[in-house]
C-alpha cells in the first residue's frame, strides 16, 4: 500500500564524480581534453581504414568497429558528465536515463564481443598462417561483427526491458555520473532481486564465454609462436597479443566487479572509478594500444599527412 499511495518519481539527480567546488574545473578541463582525444583518435583510426585499401581485411575491419563502439560508449557518458560539472539543476528524466542506459549497455556489451572476435582472428592469422584467407573470409568477418551487434542490442532490451518493472518512489538521488543500472536498483521501491539475477545470469554468462575465448586463443597462439625459431616472429606475435591481452584485461576487470556480483558491498565510490575506468579511460586507451605498436596504420597514417601536408 505504501508504494501504491506514494508519488512516483520520473526525474532523477546525478550527484557527479566530486561533491568539492575546488575540484570541479581542473576534472572538468581534464575529462574535456580525454574526451576530445578519445573521439579524435577513433575517428582518425576509422578514416585510415576505410581510405587505405590495404587495410581492408579483417583484422582493421575489427579494429574499426571496435573505435566506433568506443566513441558510442564514450559520448554516451562523457558530454552529459561535462555538463553536470556546472549546470545548477543535475536532474536527468527517467526516458533519458532509459535511453543513456540502453545506449551503454549496448556499446558495452558490443565491445565484449567484438574482443574475442579479434582475438579469434589472430589466432587463425598466427596458427594457420596459410589458412587465413580460406577461414576469415569477408563473409566470416561481416557475420562475427553483425553477430556482435545484434548480442549488444539484445543483451541492452533485455535489461532495459526489465527496469520498467521498477518503481521509484523514495529517492531521486542517484550516486553517480550518468544512469547505470546497479545505482538504480540502489534507490528502487520494488524489491530489484529478479533484475539482480537477471544481471548475473546473462552479464556473467556473456563475461565468462568472451574470456574463455580470449584466454584459449591467446593460450593457443602462445603455444605455437614459442614453437618457431624465428625471432622476428615470435617479437612480432608476442607484440600483437599483448596489446590485445593488455586492452582485454584493462576493460574486463572493471565490468567483473561491477556486473557478475552485483549483490556485493561495493561502495559507490569504487563503483564509479570502475565505471569511469572502461567508460571513458578505454575508449581513450584503445587507439593507442592497437594502433601505435602496428607498422601498417602507421605507414597509413604517414602517407595521409604526407597527402595532406
Amino acid at each position: 500500500m505504501e508504494t501504491k499511495n506514494a508519488t512516483l518519481l520520473s526525474e532523477f539527480i546525478l550527484t557527479g564524480l566530486t561533491y568539492q567546488l575546488e575540484w570541479q574545473i581542473p576534472l572538468f578541463l581534464m575529462f574535456l581534453v580525454v574526451y576530445f582525444i578519445t573521439i579524435m583518435g577513433n575517428l582518425v583510426l576509422i578514416a585510415l581504414i576505410w581510405n587505405d585499401p590495404y587495410l581492408h581485411i579483417p583484422m582493421y575491419l575489427f579494429l574499426g568497429s571496435l573505435a566506433f563502439v568506443d566513441i558510442w560508449l564514450s559520448s554516451t557518458v562523457t558530454p552529459k558528465m561535462l555538463v553536470n560539472f556546472f549546470a545548477t539543476s543535475k536532474m536527468i528524466s527517467l526516458p533519458e536515463c532509459m535511453i543513456q542506459f540502453f545506449s551503454l549497455a549496448f556499446s558495452a556489451t558490443t565491445e565484449c564481443f567484438l574482443l574475442p572476435s579479434m582475438a579469434y582472428d589472430r589466432y587463425v592469422a598466427i596458427c594457420n598462417p596459410l589458412l587465413y584467407p580460406v577461414i576469415m573470409t569477408n563473409r566470416l568477418c561481416i557475420r562475427l561483427l553483425v553477430s556482435s551487434f545484434v548480442g549488444g542490442l539484445l543483451h541492452a532490451l533485455i535489461h532495459t526491458g526489465f527496469v520498467f518493472r521498477l518503481i521509484f518512489c523514495s529517492s531521486n538521488i542517484i550516486h553517480h555520473f550518468y544512469c547505470d543500472i546497479i545505482p538504480l536498483f540502489k534507490i528502487s521501491c520494488t524489491d530489484p532481486s529478479i533484475n539482480i539475477l537477471i544481471v548475473f545470469i546473462f552479464s556473467g554468462s556473456i563475461q565468462v564465454f568472451t574470456i574463455l575465448t580470449v584466454l584459449v586463443s591467446y593460450t593457443l597462439v602462445l603455444f605455437t609462436i614459442l614453437k618457431r625459431k624465428s625471432v622476428q616472429g615470435i617479437r612480432k606475435a608476442f607484440s600483437t597479443c599483448g596489446a590485445h591481452l593488455l586492452s582485454v584485461s584493462l576493460y574486463y576487470g572493471p565490468l567483473l566487479f561491477m556486473y557478475v556480483r552485483p549483490g556485493s558491498a561495493q561502495g559507490d565510490d569504487q563503483d564509479m572509478m570502475d565505471s569511469l575506468f572502461y567508460t571513458v579511460i578505454i575508449p581513450l586507451l584503445n587507439p593507442i594500444i592497437y594502433s601505435l605498436r602496428n607498422k601498417k596504420v602507421i605507414d597509413s597514417l604517414a602517407k595521409m599527412l604526407k597527402r595532406n601536408v
